[in-house]
């Protein structure tokens, strides 16, 4: 249909249109007709209201408790808002350009090309956003919303946090009003309901009612799933147990095994299962295939009982106790160890303590995406200051008037979730309840919604020494189970891996970790993101990776040295690895030894535990 046969006509911007004076108001007219009304200061600032209410960026996380009162940070962040400033100049620039812009989207959806015309976008990239000239208009008008209201958020002035924080708050707004998420605004799931008689509506309020029961949304077909059945499948036994973790060992799949084993220290903040999710994309059996003797940490899931415990607890208790179990099991007085994200902290200070009692346990420490130098933490530096970190201390922490509390694992994992919304959040709620259809199973985001608690003063100790006060990278500067703590008199050598894409470790800030170890460094880039970039099997032949054996103090200069490599960084790894595990030895034949026999097999009760 020619929308021009209708009696509909495109804005010219001419002499001969509307009057000078008139003709703002006559394209704010057109484009609040479509569903936005030209962005300014007030729109502007409303945006940043709703956005500051939204799970990821409230102080509260997922929700206040129940009749609590408005935290300082929130009411602060909005009493700030009245105070937002933006150069006249640039705002008119901005309002003209979305004048200008606002024409050309109107004549270019009156044209009678507009179907032929694909918007630039994967939540309107369908046949029926083509098709539905007023869908395609509305998508567009939304588009151009968006591009001047993210460009209003850059204009912003003041300290370079408080535009990060205003960026971030409208861009969770934008994203949310998507006109894809609403059922009378999205013309595919509108097709779908029509085709299917309703059905897909009636599925679509199943899986809603579903996701409130369990309490997240679904990103994966769950039912599908079961750990120990097809994810942690790799053949092992528990060979310790104490109230913070389960230690398992992993039956060899070579001859002979190197005569230092392997541990790993996964993240406390999720299950190690990522490092076993299937045969074909297990670290965990990969590591075994090169012939070492692995032991992997599996963190309890924590309950109330254990709301009380601290970093020192999980350094002395869960680090420090696998590291001296593995010897004894082993009979090796050096063991490799790697630890992953969070785990790599842990793991990096449990080795400066025992470097302080004089013990260098460690033959190899591998960190993957791990945080020393916490000075520039991307996305999650938005969430952080002294108003949050004191609230947070005085609601769960050790200051809590009513006693420590958990921070619960779906409020960390609604955290993540919205930092990259569009992909974790609004693209299930399209698909689960406005089309009505159930995700597609996937390994990863079965792991990715398997949360897990943390005892508040834990946290608490880790947000503000880290993130916060970046104290960890100064040498004696913390202490920790009664040791002054240095970094820089951990030994091993290292192997540091970062992922290009990584919006949680950003790779630039896991490079800084090169000036703060003593030891000799190989410092690695791989392609994509925090998890992917480490899942990445050599078999898939997928990705990249860079390497450059200079160390210069700029991760930028760092970079443009270093040489491309296709497929996965794995290889790379394994061969430095190597280097460092000692001479081959015949295999055990059983798990652990007389003081620490298999109680159960892997991957354990402790795993199997829900937040």
């Amino acid at each position: 249909m020619n929308l021009q046969d209708k009696g509909c006509h495109p804005i010219r911007i001419k002499k001969t249109g509307p009057a000078r004076g008139n003709r703002r108001s006559y394209m704010t007219e057109q484009a609040a007709n479509a569903g936005g009304a030209m962005p300014g200061t007030q729109a502007f600032e409303e945006a940043m209201r709703s956005a500051w209410k939204m799970p990821a960026f409230s102080p509260w996380g997922a929700s206040a408790p129940t009749g609590q009162a408005p935290s300082p940070t929130f009411e602060s962040a909005l009493r700030s808002l009245s105070g937002l400033k933006i150069d006249p100049a640039e705002l008119l620039a901005i309002q003209t350009d979305y004048l200008r812009e606002a024409a050309q989207v109107w004549n270019q959806r009156l044209s009678a090309d507009a179907a032929a015309t694909p918007i630039k976008d994967r939540r309107f990239a369908g046949e029926q956003w083509l098709s539905n000239p007023v869908a395609g208009y509305a998508a567009a008008v939304y588009l151009l919303n968006a591009r001047t209201l993210a460009r209003m958020a850059e204009a912003v002035q003041g300290d370079e946090k408080t535009r990060a924080r205003v960026r971030f708050a409208v861009q969770q707004w934008i994203d949310a009003a998507a006109p894809s998420n609403y059922l009378a605004l999205n013309p595919e799931a509108l097709q779908k309901a029509i085709s299917t008689q309703g059905e897909s509506l009636v599925s679509g309020v199943r899986n809603l009612i579903g996701d409130l029961r369990q309490g997240h949304v679904s990103q994966t077909d769950e039912s599908v799933f079961e750990v120990g059945r097809n994810v942690a499948t790799s053949e092992g036994a528990v060979v310790f147990e104490n109230e913070y973790f389960q230690l398992l060992e992993y039956k060899p799949l070579t001859p002979k095994v190197h005569a230092r084993p392997m541990l790993f220290v996964p993240p406390c903040i999720n299950k190690f299962y990522i490092l076993d999710l299937q045969p074909e994309n297990s670290l965990i059996r990969y590591t075994v295939e090169q012939g070492h003797r692995v032991f992997v940490v599996s963190w309890r899931n924590p309950d109330d009982g254990m709301a009380a415990r601290t970093w020192d607890d999980y350094v002395e208790h869960g680090v420090i106790q696998a590291l001296r179990t593995v010897q004894d099991i082993s009979g090796s007085a050096q063991v490799n160890a790697l630890g992953f994200c969070v785990g790599g902290t842990l793991l990096a200070c449990a080795l400066a303590v025992l470097a302080a009692r004089g013990e260098q346990p460690a033959a190899s420490v591998t960190l993957l995406t791990t945080f020393l130098d916490f000075s520039r933490t991307g996305v999650l530096d938005l969430f952080i200051d002294e108003d949050m970190v004191r609230l947070r201390e005085m609601s769960i922490g050790a200051q809590a008037a009513q006693g420590p509390k958990l921070l619960k694992g779906k409020e960390l994992a609604t955290t993540f979730s919205f930092l990259r919304p569009n992909e974790l959040v609004w693209n299930y709620v399209v698909g689960n309840y406005l089309k009505g259809e159930l995700p597609p199973p996937f390994d990863l985001l079965y792991w990715n919604s398997d949360s897990t608690n943390l005892p508040g003063p834990m946290y608490c100790w880790y947000l503000r020494n880290t993130y916060l006060e970046d104290k960890l990278k100064q040498p004696g500067a913390l202490t920790v189970c009664g040791e002054s703590v240095d970094l820089r008199t951990i030994q091993a050598p290292v192997y540091l891996y970062a992922s290009r894409e990584d919006h949680i470790v950003p790779w630039e800030s896991a490079y800084l970790s090169t000036g703060i170890l003593s030891g000799p460094k190989r410092f690695v880039l791989g392609a994509s993101g925090h998890i992917a970039g480490v899942i990445n099997p050599p078999a898939k032949k997928k990705r990249n990776y860079w390497l450059c054996d200079a160390q210069p103090d700029s991760a930028a200069e760092w970079f443009a040295q270093a040489q491309e490599h296709p497929g996965s960084w794995w290889p790379d790894w394994a061969g430095w690895l190597q280097g460092h595990a000692g001479a081959l030895k015949a295999a055990p034949k059983a798990f652990g030894n007389k003081t620490h026999p298999a109680i159960e097999p892997a991957p354990g009760r402790y795993v199997q535990q829900k937040a």
